[in-house]
C-alpha cells in the first residue's frame, strides 16, 4: 500500500552513491590503461564492473526495502513514473539517431557515391544499390534475410508483449499464480530471443561473409540489432528480478509501479524490434 502522507519524501543520506562514483572511476581508469596496454588494465575495468553490480544490489536493494516497508507515498510513485518516462524518451532518441543514420546512408550517401564520372573513376564498378558495403571494400557478403530467424524472433517478442501484459492483469485481480507464469513465460522468451540473435550472428560471421567490418551495411546492421539485443539482455534481467520480487509476495493491486515500469520498458523493446525488422531485414 502506498503511504498516505502528503508530505514531500526525503530518502535518509545514502553511501551508494559515492560506491558508484568509485565503480564508474575504476572503469574509466582501467579502460585507459587496457588502451594502452598495460596488464592490469584488465583486472581494473573487471573490479569496477563487480564494485559496479555490488552498488546496483545494494541500492536498489534500499529501494525496495523502503517501498515494501510503506515509505513511499503517490508523490514518490509519481516521481518514479516520470522518471521512467524520461529514461524511456532517452532510449527512442537513442535509437532514433541510428535509425537516422540508416536513413542517411540507404537514401543520400550510397546514392550520392554512385554518381558522376568521378565516382566511376575512383572506385570501378561501385554499384550503388542497398545492402551494400561500399566503396573500396572488395569483400563479399549476403545479406540477412527476413523469413527464418528474424522473423521466428519478431514473433517471439510479440508473443513476450502478450505474456507480460497477461502476467500485469493478473496482478491487478491479486492471481499470484497467473502472475508468477506469465513472468515466468516471458523472460523464457526474453532468453530464447538471445539464443537465436547469438545464433543468426555466427551464421552471419561463419557463412554469410557478414561481420561488423563489412562497411555501411555491416556497420548499421550490427550496431542496431546488437544495441537492440544489448536493451533485450537488460530487460530480461530486469523481469527476473521482477518474477523473484513476485515469488516472495511483493506488489499489490494498487502497488506495482516497479513491475509497471519494467513492463514499458519491455513493451518499447518489442516496438524498437518491429522497426528493425521492417527497416533492417525486410525493405
Amino acid at each position: 500500500m502506498l503511504s498516505q502522507s502528503t508530505s514531500y519524501y526525503l530518502p535518509e543520506p545514502s553511501h551508494w552513491p559515492v560506491v558508484g562514483s568509485c565503480a564508474l572511476f575504476l572503469m574509466t581508469f582501467g579502460g585507459v590503461l587496457w588502451m594502452n596496454e598495460v596488464t592490469a588494465g584488465p583486472w581494473v575495468v573487471f573490479a569496477g564492473m563487480l564494485t559496479l553490480v555490488y552498488m546496483m544490489f545494494g541500492w536498489f536493494g534500499t529501494v525496495i526495502r523502503e517501498s515494501e516497508g510503506g515509505k513511499y507515498n503517490k508523490q514518490v510513485d509519481l516521481s518514479f513514473r516520470w522518471s521512467m518516462s524520461w529514461f524511456i524518451f532517452s532510449e527512442v532518441m537513442f535509437f532514433a539517431a541510428f535509425f537516422g543514420a540508416l536513413f542517411y546512408m540507404r537514401v543520400l550517401s550510397v546514392p550520392g557515391l554512385g554518381s558522376g564520372d568521378t565516382m566511376e573513376q575512383l572506385w570501378p564498378g561501385f554499384v550503388a544499390q542497398w545492402p551494400v558495403s561500399g566503396p573500396g571494400i572488395e569483400e563479399k557478403f549476403t545479406s540477412m534475410g527476413a523469413w527464418g530467424i528474424p522473423a521466428i524472433n519478431t514473433l517471439i517478442l510479440l508473443t513476450s508483449g502478450v505474456t507480460v501484459t497477461w502476467a500485469h492483469w493478473a496482478l491487478k485481480k491479486n492471481n499470484r499464480t497467473q502472475l508468477i507464469a506469465g513472468l515466468a513465460v516471458t523472460v523464457a522468451l526474453g532468453i530464447l530471443f538471445l539464443t537465436l540473435q547469438a545464433y543468426e550472428y555466427v551464421h552471419a560471421y561463419h557463412e554469410l561473409g557478414l561481420t561488423l567490418g563489412m562497411g555501411a551495411y555491416g556497420a548499421t546492421f550490427f550496431m542496431l540489432t546488437g544495441f537492440h539485443g544489448f536493451h533485450v539482455t537488460i530487460g530480461t534481467i530486469m523481469l527476473i528480478v521482477i518474477l523473484g520480487r513476485s515469488i516472495a509476495g511483493h506488489f499489490t493491486a494498487d502497488h506495482h509501479f516497479a513491475f509497471e515500469g519494467v513492463s514499458w520498458y519491455w513493451h518499447f523493446v518489442d516496438v524498437v524490434w518491429l522497426l528493425l525488422f521492417v527497416l533492417v531485414y525486410w525493405l
